[in-house]
């Protein structure tokens, strides 16, 4: 629970209700003002994924624009934004102009008649990625027991209908045990990430089968494989911690090569 719904019994509740429906949405909250302005520090709103108000306000008409454009950037980003909305004077004064961004602030133009200046900081709430593990394998289940701590809903099956919202990263352990049919599930419809927990030479004989199955070419490159960084994991514990540090880079940094 973030500060601003431990104050705002009714944020919170409105926060909770997008959440269990695994919508993406963000908090602002205003924490500096400067000048005439309506709203003042501590005004807090819940913004919805294209940066509507939903619940809160943070003043007129003058600081809605910006507020919506770093509300998207922040849900695409998974980012906190910090924006900076002032009189185009000042911003002359400061040296910036609207859309520059310093030292972490954005600024933006107040064009209202009240010429006052407002800082908003919008934090946003994702949900939670799903990491779905194919296979009961040793590995498997150490996987399974390990990412909860590290923020990940954790599901066996490829279930369809997830939000569109909620990344899908896929980590098949099966491990001789159904492989080509769990690659074929896991190419076959969308999500963010596979990795596959095997060979080299195993995932290139598979790869073969794929291709001949149909499997596009596009497809099959997405694959990771062997999945994990190279720790010099040997024990399935140790294996499943490279495979969650995997996860976590690409999480957080996007698809890098793990062999370099």
């Amino acid at each position: 629970m973030t500060p601003a719904e431990v104050l705002d019994g009714d944020l919170a509740e409105a926060a909770q209700n997008l959440r269990d429906k695994l919508e993406p949405f963000a908090f602002a909250t205003i924490v500096r003002t400067a000048g005439a302005t309506a709203a003042k520090p501590g005004a807090k709103a819940l913004l919805s994924a294209d940066g509507t108000i939903l619940h809160g306000w943070l003043g007129g008409g003058c600081t809605r624009g910006a507020v919506k454009r770093a509300a998207i950037d922040a849900l695409q980003s998974g980012a906190p934004q910090l924006i900076s909305v002032a009189p185009e004077d000042l911003l002359e004064e400061l040296g910036v102009a609207a859309g520059d961004t310093v030292d972490g602030t954005r600024f933006a133009r107040n064009g209202c008649p009240s010429r006052g200046t407002v800082d908003i900081f919008i934090e946003p709430s994702l949900p939670m990625p799903e990491l779905v593990v194919l296979g009961a394998s040793p590995v498997a289940q150490a996987i399974t027991a390990l990412a909860p701590q590290f923020h990940w809903h954790v599901a066996s099956t490829l279930a369809e209908g997830v939000a569109a919202a909620r990344q899908k990263y896929v980590v098949i352990a099966t491990q001789g045990q159904g492989d080509l049919n769990a690659l074929k599930s896991a190419l076959s419809g969308p999500v963010d990430y596979v990795a596959f927990v095997g060979s080299a030479r195993k995932y290139a004989t598979l790869a073969e089968k794929l291709r001949a199955s149909g499997v596009s070419a596009e497809a099959i490159r997405s694959v990771d494989a062997p999945a994990g960084l190279d720790l010099g994991a040997v024990t399935p514990e140790e294996i499943a911690l490279s495979i969650l540090a995997q996860l976590v880079r690409v999480r957080r940094q996007g698809r890098v090569d793990q062999h370099v």
